[in-house]
């Protein structure tokens, strides 16, 4: 039995969520490029090396320490350190859980407004207070170290931005009034 379509079936949809779409094409993008990017370089395939050297420059410029990335493929590292990656970790947990939860729950900071902020932007102090605490000499990088600290800053700006990203269908935060 052949199915006909219409034209009108054929059309894109009206309702697609672009900021959500754009968030989660670079979520995917910060995931996946750090970890892969020693082995594109180390593969010596045509245009594979010139993708890693991307991925690094990217890594430089966002990485406040990319020399202290995982040895994944000697002699090449890892684009990010595990501070930088364990944030990215934390916005890949939080993205999970909107998935799950749709938004539902008390975690998600944005609906508490500006307070809701404030315990968000404590939260996130946690990656530059450690590289602070780094930098003036109370501990040394240690991958087992920054990583927590990543992670609860990317915990942070996760349940407070992946609701704003992807959308409550309609529902108002106390920060649309201003």
């Amino acid at each position: 039995m052949q199915r006909i379509v219409s034209a009108t079936q054929l059309e894109f949809p009206k309702n697609l969520n672009w900021i959500s779409l754009i968030a989660d094409l670079l979520l995917v993008g910060m995931v996946f490029g750090p970890p892969i990017a020693p082995f594109l370089a180390a593969s010596g395939v045509s245009l594979l090396p010139g993708i890693a050297d991307i991925i690094y420059f990217m890594g430089n410029h966002v990485c406040p320490q990319p020399a202290m990335g995982l040895d994944l493929a000697p002699p090449y590292i890892m684009a990010v350190c595990m501070r930088c990656y364990g944030t990215v970790t934390g916005l890949l947990i939080t993205r999970l859980l909107y998935g799950i939860t749709g938004g539902k729950g008390f975690y998600w900071l944005s609906q508490y407004g500006w307070s809701g902020v404030a315990i968000a932007s404590v939260l996130m102090m946690a990656y530059p207070l450690e590289l602070a605490a780094q930098i003036f000499g109370l501990w040394s990088f240690n991958n087992y170290l920054v990583t927590p600290f990543g992670l609860i800053t990317g915990l942070a700006w996760g349940l407070f931005t992946m609701p704003i990203f992807h959308g409550w269908r309609g529902a108002k935060t106390s920060l649309d009034e201003f």
